[in-house]
């Protein structure tokens, strides 16, 4: 196995740099003596140049002098700066994701990732399938971002854990998305788990990785562990220069604030994070602090103000073409509408974005073929189902609100969302109880009581170990 030199440099095999030497020293016009003096002899880069011997790091410097070539480029064939020049595109390419579609930066990824293949650049073959995972995450490409993800880590299964963890999270993140919600917990608290037992306590590691389970820990029912790791996220913050990093806290924080009902802890958070993303020109994350104010404005009842945020994260989301991320909004945003006396509005928003195999499981009528479903958002498509079945109530169509809510029922379980699982077996039990199916009600009541009894204590082992701080 090859070693890394004090620069991080990974020489070739010998055979490799004795081909190279030799070509080099040919194109001079230097003798072997020549070459050597004063330092080595002749004989050793006779043996050098026929490939029997590894030369070490002050051979080649030495060599590279000689031969006015960089080090770098004598000891692996990489022309000078190469990877300076493929990280400074990769930053161009991660700032086009950041302000413009996810499609046209994944061709900019795509193409740097090919130049990294080529010269055998690992870290920026790493990076560039790191953006690649993004861009495929914003689009809604879940699968296909977390093959990238995957990938990452296995080109870097010899590095540092921590340089893994980025991967780690974007990989646990399309879980989430897809509605596995546990497997998405398992990832990031075994993950935090093991850089304890390293001994790895990595700031921004860890507060990437704290930030993360939050989401997933709230819709789970897991309450006091999301509030735990927004505890922990904040007391990480002071340690960590990336503002995206600091700003991704904060938005993550500010949910469990919603939570606790404390909701101007959770607008200050929001708006701390909305000015970091707006300084870094970060729109899908700027868009997120738009969705999430409305979500606050909502649950404080000012309907006008949320309905305002929702529309402005749906507009910027929209633009980039981050279709998955869009359609989230949209069910939020009828949510609204319906709170609002706009109930056909809001079912119009609705119905496009419910894919027809979720449909036929639900038995919920001939809705439009569209993009959330069980595999893909699994969770928003619970809460479309549940609107749907809540407008079809509310103008006396029973059969059609009990379809919905069915539906939406067997999403959620799908991915242990317990709090709107309790909510709604509540609506449906309501509903059968005022249909005259009183059994059936009390079934319906003591599923969602069963799911509230102890969130998510029944799905998720002990709690990580608590980093010293």
């Amino acid at each position: 196995m090859t070693q890394k030199s004090s620069e991080g440099v990974r020489p070739d095999e010998p055979a490799e740099i004795g081909r190279r030497v030799q070509r080099l020293r040919g194109e001079r016009g230097l003798t072997q003596r020549q070459l050597a003096e004063p330092a080595y002899t002749p004989a050793y880069v006779s043996t050098l140049e026929s490939g029997k011997v590894r030369p070490s790091e002050a051979a080649l410097r030495h060599l590279a002098a000689r031969l006015d070539v960089s080090y770098e480029e004598l000891a692996t064939g990489r022309p000078a700066h190469l990877a300076a020049g493929v990280r400074l595109r990769l930053t161009d390419a991660r700032r086009a994701l950041a302000t413009g579609a996810p499609e046209d930066a994944a061709a900019l990824f795509g193409a740097l990732h090919e130049e990294a293949v080529e010269h055998a650049l690992v870290a920026e073959q790493a990076d560039a399938l790191l953006g690649l995972g993004d861009c495929l995450l914003e689009s809604g490409d879940l699968t296909g971002a977390r093959d990238r993800f995957a990938a990452v880590e296995r080109l870097l299964a010899d590095e540092p854990l921590p340089r893994r963890v980025p991967a780690i999270r974007g990989r646990a993140t399309t879980h989430l998305l897809s509605g596995e919600l546990r497997y998405a917990c398992y990832l990031l608290e075994s993950t935090l788990d093991e850089l304890d037992t390293a001994g790895l306590h990595d700031p921004d590691a860890l507060l990437l990785l704290y930030t993360a389970s939050i989401a997933p820990y709230m819709d789970m029912g897991a309450h006091a562990r999301a509030a735990h790791a927004a505890e922990l996220a904040l007391a990480l913050a002071p340690r960590v220069d990336d503002p995206a990093l600091v700003a991704g806290m904060h938005r993550g924080v500010a949910r469990t604030l919603i939570a606790e009902g404390r909701i101007a802890e959770a607008d200050a958070s929001l708006a701390k994070a909305q000015e970091l993303y707006r300084q870094l020109h970060i729109r899908t994350e700027l868009a997120h602090c738009h969705w999430m104010r409305g979500y606050v404005h909502a649950q404080d009842g000012d309907l006008e103000r949320a309905e305002t945020e929702l529309r402005t994260a749906r507009g910027i989301l929209a633009s980039k073409r981050a279709a998955l991320f869009t359609e989230q909004v949209e069910v939020e945003l009828a949510d609204v509408l319906r709170r609002r006396g706009r109930a056909e509005e809001a079912e119009a928003l609705l119905r496009p974005l419910l894919t027809a195999d979720d449909d036929e499981a639900g038995g919920a009528g001939t809705l439009g073929a569209g993009s959330l479903g069980a595999g893909r958002g699994a969770v928003h498509a619970g809460g479309a189902h549940r609107l749907l079945g809540l407008i079809a109530e509310e103008r006396g169509d029973t059969e059609s609100a009990e379809e919905h809510y069915c539906a939406a029922l067997s999403l959620l379980e799908r991915s242990s969302a317990v709090g709107d699982l309790a909510d709604l077996c509540r609506l449906l039990g309501d509903l059968l109880r005022r249909t005259g199916r009183v059994e059936a009600a009390m079934d319906a009541y003591r599923t969602g009581l069963g799911h509230r009894a102890a969130p998510g204590t029944t799905t998720l082992g002990p709690a990580p170990a608590t980093p010293p701080m």
